[in-house]
């Protein structure tokens, strides 16, 4: 078992370091934000459809269920979406730093969604993460616009987590994510058909995107989805959240050791960066000991 455990442990942070490469491949595929986040999601629909069939898993459900699963993938492909497009027009840094702070969101989002009263230290740690995006804010003055897109896109990832946390149970996994990226698929369609539609400007592929959206679509969105719902029956939800709170840190590092001068930030930022991951891994330690003493 403890063999078990370690390799199932070293998989998760596989996987936690292949979402870090996603913000990198983010910047070194050439096109636009839309069709970026459309064919990825389209190359990810496919991969996961042949895992199905392999699998012979059935993906007949409900009629409403459907439809309710396709509207909620309209949240995460907009946060995709404004996840890219905030790498575009900033650095992949300061979108990471600003993504972190979906544990602040999800911290006043939750009461509301669940209707249960707010916790007195996530709102003290949700005033840790003001501070810490003031000080990016402040200094990063030339990535305003950036840091919103970001923030945006973090608020989006709060929102869907939350919503996907009532219908874990009611489906396979596998097969909510199926229709749900159906559902980000079509959307960013219509929003494509009003850009001018599936023309060779808006896909204007350069040769080495081809091997970076293979990538992105394949070993950053279908597999890490599949191997984590396989690691969740060995690991504890816990150890699984904490562990993808690193990917923040592993996209910065690697960031800074493969673009060096493109992502030199000031001392500022990576204090403010500082507080808001610290305060996210103490959410996450507050809330591990809150059900630790529901447990005694």
């Amino acid at each position: 078992m403890p063999n078990v455990n370690l390799k199932n442990h070293l998989h998760l942070h596989l996987i936690v370091f292949i979402w870090g490469f996603t913000a990198i491949l983010g910047h070194l595929i050439t096109l636009e934000a839309l069709p970026l986040v459309f064919t990825r999601i389209a190359i990810g629909i496919f991969v996961i459809l042949f895992y199905l069939l392999i699998k012979k898993n059935n993906l007949a459900i409900a009629p409403k269920d459907i439809f309710r699963f396709l509207i909620f993938g309209f949240v995460i492909a907009l946060h995709w979406l404004t996840f890219f497009y905030a790498i575009k027009i900033s650095n992949i840094s300061i979108t990471l730093a600003c993504l972190s702070t979906g544990a602040f969101f999800s911290s006043f989002l939750e009461p509301l969604f669940y209707k249960r009263k707010f916790i007195l230290y996530e709102v003290l740690l949700g005033c840790l993460v003001v501070v810490g995006l003031l000080l990016i804010f402040q200094f990063e003055t030339q990535y305003k616009m950036g840091i919103l897109v970001a923030l945006t896109s973090a608020f989006l990832s709060a929102s869907f987590s939350i919503i996907n946390g009532k219908l874990a149970n009611t489906h396979d996994s596998v097969v909510i994510s199926f229709y749900e990226l159906v559902g980000g698929l079509f959307i960013l369609a219509c929003f494509l058909f009003f850009q001018g539609g599936f023309t060779a400007e808006n896909f204007n592929f350069q040769p080495n995107d081809y091997i970076w959206l293979g990538i992105l679509g394949s070993i950053c969105t279908a597999y890490p989805f599949i191997a984590t719902i396989d690691i969740m029956k060995y690991l504890s939800p816990y150890t699984v959240m904490l562990t993808i709170n690193l990917e923040p840190i592993y996209g910065i590092l690697l960031a800074v050791f493969l673009f060096k001068d493109q992502e030199k930030m000031t001392p500022a930022f990576y204090f403010g960066a500082l507080i808001i991951l610290l305060t996210v891994l103490l959410n996450a330690y507050f809330k591990n000991r809150k059900k630790a003493s529901v447990l005694l």
